[in-house]
């Protein structure tokens, strides 16, 4: 079972305890702005069920995340293959936390954490990010990982409906070009 230790924060498989703080993170019409529509209990539970499948599979997926000082369950983070019908391919880097482990630096430490993973463990030449062009927040994330944008890369993501989010920037990242390589 793989777990990634990092200065605070454990990305590790989900627990049947974290699935009632997952579904209220998603009930959080915040945490979700640049997302969607809140979703139902039902939708977090399926979707945590099948992170952790994935997890099982393949060793690599998205993690529950959690402070290694108390053992609270603040969100998700990780890696996973870009979905078909995507105008491109790859595997991106996500995020998504509870309202209450913002600001604390988590989703920073959390990504870079998934990027190491990835580059090192998995070896993968390079990640993605796709984000809502009115992201902000996410955005300067992608900026302090080290990831770049071509802005001729921005497209409108086939799935969302939403017409203020619908535009998407892709970030990448090399293998080659991490930060301290």
């Amino acid at each position: 079972m793989t777990e990634i230790h990092s200065e605070r924060l454990v990305l590790r498989h989900w627990r049947e305890s974290d699935l009632a703080p997952w579904a209220d993170l998603n009930a959080d019409p915040e945490v979700l702005r640049y997302l969607g529509p809140p979703l139902a209990p039902e939708r977090s539970i399926a979707a945590a069920r099948r992170w952790q499948e994935v997890l099982d599979r393949r060793g690599h997926g998205f993690w529950a995340v959690e402070v290694r000082d108390t053992g609270e369950f603040v969100g998700v983070t990780g890696l996973d293959r870009m979905d078909e019908g995507m105008p491109f391919s790859g595997v991106e880097v996500g995020w998504r936390l509870a309202r209450s482990a913002w600001g604390h630096g988590y989703a920073t430490e959390a990504a870079r954490a998934a990027l190491a993973y990835g580059f090192d463990t998995v070896g993968l030449p390079e990640i993605l990010a796709v984000v809502a062009v009115p992201n902000a927040r996410s955005r300067a994330l992608a900026h302090r990982l080290g990831m770049t944008t071509d802005p001729a890369e921005d497209f409108d993501h086939p799935r969302v409906t939403d017409e203020r989010l619908r535009r998407h920037v892709i970030y990448r990242l090399r293998a080659a070009d991490r930060p301290g390589t």
